[in-house]
């Protein structure tokens, strides 16, 4: 006979479990107790809020190919950590929440932090499920787990009632679980080597959540066979080696506008992973809707976003390793010569790349240029939200799979958390968290987190004193009347230094280099405070040319 959370704990060691983030509550006390029966395989790590626990589970989900778990209370606990679950929503993450539940018996009254999980998660969560029954904890976890990663990976929520946790049953483990992903018809991959065959601007748009080693080298090679210039869909960009000479930049926030004109002239669009989402295209002005306007390959994991904006010439489901896998043994015909199509591409890519004058003694543009030159190519860089991150997807270049950790929410406070989570999860790479001011206090107080469990991060706050993005928008849509957008900050410095943390700030771009490299020779974490002026708001306008043009 075991407990309902002997029995939960004992699954999580069945399907592979090691690592769980949480903030401790007194709905789920027995799950915590069964936790202390394998320590020695499970490592729990015990956070500071619960959004930064959600965000950890996501980053550790993204980078391990299994669920990242996570572990909350009920109520607030669970309103905490719902951001972490909307962004893995968005990006495709496995991911499983465990939220305490007040007993069956009290369902209903509104008792105590009680809330209702299937309403509060049903339009974010692949699923939701309440354990009300102990006997069938082994076949509900099992499940969880498979819809977790099945098809479009996402985040599951399962709520557990205290009593569902302390009631005894006699019950065997399920097995391990056996994720299952689609694949593309012998027919569907001879249609594709037909568009192919007679595509002269082809261009692939590679993104979304499932871009495993395996299927990052396959796109690899099918590029390289074909001739295909390969766009990085939004924060997508570590699909592919971006020194690769088929790379041609991303299609998100700040886009090459030559970039954005090109995915217009392609005769063959191949949409790989990417809903083609408002930013890709530019609040869907980019291609027509529901008929594109070009030819459409849409690939993607989840049949469901399958002709839910774009009607596609040959829609796929598939994940991106069988279809990029499949698509190289396939027989393809005569190409049309490409080179003229791809080598402008890369081009106007490397031309993009360029710096532009910078306004002020910090130039942000070196500084991601300085990353992408000393860090090593496995580095692991994290970002929220926030418009230093244009400077970042822009200037740094990403050479290897799994090292872009950022959400396509547009969540802000991520950073921070996830390169927590990074650390663990790889503590041998490098990992360095990118943050404006405003992003990095929203789950700043991980800091603590990072220290306990000497996860050692490198920590970049951009600190202009403002919420720049709204004040960018504030001045474009109602020009010379900020509202809300001023930031008192605390020492920055200071405050890394009170949590443990070496910490130091910098005025001017020559700064930097000699900064980073102490951050990268130091034993433990380190902060570098990077201060910008509030007037430098984008790599080519200031504040007030955005306020005088408008």
């Amino acid at each position: 006979m075991r407990s309902g959370a002997q029995v939960l704990v004992d699954q999580l060691l069945v399907h592979g479990v090691d690592t769980v983030f949480t903030v401790p509550g007194e709905s789920f006390l027995g799950v915590l107790d069964g936790l202390y029966d394998h320590r020695d395989k499970v490592q729990v790590i015990s956070c500071r809020m619960e959004a930064g626990a959600a965000n950890m589970a996501d980053a550790y989900g993204k980078l391990t190919e299994r669920p990242g778990i996570c572990m909350v209370t009920r109520g607030p606990g669970a309103t905490h950590a719902s951001v972490g679950v909307h962004t893995a929503a968005h990006d495709g993450t496995p991911m499983i929440l465990f939220i305490g539940q007040v007993a069956r018996k009290m369902r209903g009254r509104g008792a105590f932090q009680e809330v209702d999980y299937d309403r509060m998660f049903g339009g974010i969560a692949k699923w939701t499920v309440e354990l009300d029954d102990a006997s069938r904890i082994p076949e509900l976890i099992s499940r969880a787990f498979t819809v977790a990663m099945s098809g479009a990976p996402g985040p599951v929520v399962v709520a557990m009632p205290e009593d569902v946790l302390s009631e005894m049953v006699l019950v065997d483990d399920a097995p391990s679980f056996t994720p299952v992903w689609p694949a593309p018809s012998s027919h569907q991959l001879e249609e594709f080597s037909a568009l192919l065959s007679k595509s002269e601007r082809p261009l692939i748009v590679a993104g979304g959540g499932s871009w495993q080693a395996a299927a990052a080298k396959a796109l690899d090679q099918f590029a390289s066979k074909y001739g295909i210039p390969v766009a990085a869909a939004f924060r997508s960009q570590d699909a592919l080696n971006n020194d690769r000479n088929f790379y041609v930049g991303d299609l998100g926030l700040g886009q090459n506008p030559k970039l954005s004109a090109r995915l217009a002239q392609a005769d063959l669009v191949i949409a790989a992973g990417t809903r083609l989402e408002e930013t890709v295209t530019k609040g869907y002005t980019s291609l027509g809707i529901p008929v594109p306007g070009v030819a459409l390959v849409h690939v993607h994991p989840d049949i469901d976003e399958l002709g839910r904006v774009y009607r596609a010439d040959l829609p796929i489901n598939s994940s991106m390793q069988s279809f990029f896998e499949g698509a190289l043994r396939s027989p393809s015909g005569i190409q049309p010569n490409r080179s003229t199509w791809l080598q402008e591409a890369r081009r106007d890519y490397e031309a993009f790349q360029r710096a532009p004058l910078a306004h002020g003694p910090m130039d942000l543009a070196n500084v991601m240029q300085t990353m992408r030159r000393m860090l090593p190519d496995d580095a692991i860089v994290t970002n929220g939200a926030g418009n230093y991150t244009v400077w970042l997807h822009r200037f740094f270049r990403y050479r290897d799979t799994k090292t872009q950790l950022a959400p396509t929410s547009g969540a802000m406070g991520y950073g921070v958390p996830a390169a927590i989570a990074a650390k663990i999860a790889a503590p041998a790479k490098v990992v360095i968290s990118v943050n404006g001011d405003g992003c990095f206090l929203m789950c700043g107080q991980e800091l603590a987190t990072a220290v306990q469990y000497n996860a050692k991060v490198i920590f970049v706050v951009v600190n202009n004193g403002i919420l720049g993005t709204i004040r960018m928008h504030q001045e474009r849509n109602f020009p010379g009347r900020k509202m809300g957008t001023d930031l008192v900050n605390p020492d920055f410095v200071a405050l890394a230094q009170a949590y443990g943390i070496k910490a130091e700030r910098i005025g001017e771009t020559g700064q930097f280099e000699p900064a980073l490299a102490r951050a990268m020779e130091s034993r433990t974490s380190y902060l570098i405070e990077v201060v910008l002026d509030a007037e430098v708001i984008t790599p080519t306008q200031t504040l007030t040319q955005i306020r005088t043009s408008a």
